[in-house]
């Protein structure tokens, strides 16, 4: 995993002090991973979450598996002084937004068996929670899942789950793009362009892959299986 003790942001570099720093649970909008890996090797998670914006901050990964899952729980300690914000009352629709989304890897620990099994990729998100699991800062929804083999996993496959919302191309073609996130170089180009009713914020699982017929000229597309 890349280390991310300290991450700069647009006004400076966070100091990696904590004791005038706040805790701040790490909302997860994307995640992509492999369909397929070894038992008992550690695999790189790609994960969106959107920083706080306005003040200094450190990001902490932390990653945890069990016997059924992979959950990853990242958090923030932000610095408890004054916000400060660029000024926003002469922007132009023209200008460029800023992207306030990290856009960051995390390292699954190897998962051990002796036959192929699947586990559950999960991590912290913005979802409904009638109350916190023990032990757990924010509610866990599960993304995907991972398929464990002994030996010769496929690698063609990028398994991907999230929160997303439905952009159009100057063409026409239909892409999703994480929510939260404002650049249009987060999209990817959908597999099937008829199935996009209801893409708009919706909770996403599928795969990304390369298609043997290229569509909207794209070959990298995203296969998916389930909204909700």
């Amino acid at each position: 995993m890349r280390p991310l003790y300290c991450i700069p942001l647009l006004l400076g570099l966070a100091g990696c002090d904590s004791s005038d720093q706040n805790f701040q649970p790490g909302v997860v909008e994307w995640m992509e991973w492999p369909a397929e890996v070894r038992a008992a090797t550690p695999f790189e998670v790609r994960l969106l979450l959107p920083f706080p914006p306005c003040h200094q901050w450190v990001y902490k990964p932390r990653v945890g598996a069990d016997e059924s899952a992979v959950t990853f729980e990242p958090y923030f300690l932000v610095d408890r002084g004054e916000p400060v914000c660029l000024p926003t009352e002469q922007v132009h629709v023209s200008t460029f937004v800023p992207n306030f989304m990290l856009d960051t890897l995390g390292t699954a620990p190897g998962l051990a068996t002796p036959s192929a099994r699947t586990f559950e990729i999960r991590a912290t998100a913005d979802v409904y929670a009638s109350a916190p699991s023990p032990g757990v800062s924010s509610p866990v929804r599960t993304f995907g899942n991972v398929i464990v083999r002994p030996t010769a996993p496929d690698t063609t496959l990028r398994n991907a789950g999230g929160m997303v919302v439905l952009q159009f191309d100057i063409e026409g073609c239909a892409l999703i793009r994480p929510a939260g996130s404002y650049n249009p170089g987060f999209g990817i180009v959908l597999e099937d362009q008829a199935d996009t009713v209801g893409l708009n914020w919706v909770f996403v699982r599928g795969y990304i892959h390369n298609a043997a017929v290229p569509v909207c000229g794209q070959t990298r597309v995203f296969h998916l299986e389930s909204r909700n």
